[in-house]
């Protein structure tokens, strides 16, 4: 038993801060995300002796499935969470004292505009998207997760940066800087 402890510290836990990034970008709250990451690493630890591969994709099926479930319970106890009322880290951004407040002001509000734009995206597209982009995952890696072809993944994360470039421009933002 401890030695399956120390094996699942060592190959899952590092994966802990993308299982809540991801599970941030599927619910949208921060408090349902960590409630589906909390999900996640216990089911995962329950499965830790049937993991074959590697720990970050399979870690990231089990907070998607977990995602889907706690959306499924949602939906049939017609349950709608009210928004937030501030975000911590936005806050944290405002007070910073390295840039001036001009450039602390552009980049939150650049910030929350390319969420907004993010967040707008189908949901398969905005989470082939994450995967990807934040995420750093491979097409391979991302196939395992969503359970889809590679071609999908890879239709799905070109519609999916067509259209956040189409919104970003929509809304003022400088294409520059993108490659």
């Amino acid at each position: 038993m401890r030695d399956s402890r120390v094996r699942f510290e060592a190959q899952v836990l590092p994966h802990l801060d993308a299982a809540y990034r991801y599970a941030r970008w599927l619910c949208g709250s921060p408090s349902d995300a960590d409630d589906v990451v909390q999900e996640a690493v216990l089911r995962a630890f329950r499965g830790f002796a049937g993991l074959r591969g590697e720990a970050k994709p399979w870690l990231l099926t089990i907070v998607r499935n977990c995602h889907a479930t706690a959306l499924g319970q949602r939906q049939r106890r017609g349950f709608v969470p009210l928004p937030d009322e501030h975000d911590a880290q936005e806050g944290a951004v405002l007070t910073a004292t390295a840039p001036g407040p001009e450039e602390v002001a552009i980049g939150a509000d650049q910030g929350r505009s390319l969420e907004r734009a993010l967040a707008a995206l189908p949901e398969p597209q905005r989470e082939v998207l994450v995967l990807r982009e934040i995420e750093e995952m491979d097409y391979r890696q991302i196939a395992a997760v969503t359970n889809v072809p590679i071609g999908t993944v890879m239709s799905r994360l070109a519609r999916a940066r067509a259209a956040l470039r189409e919104q970003w421009v929509a809304v003022g933002g400088d294409l520059s800087d993108v490659s």
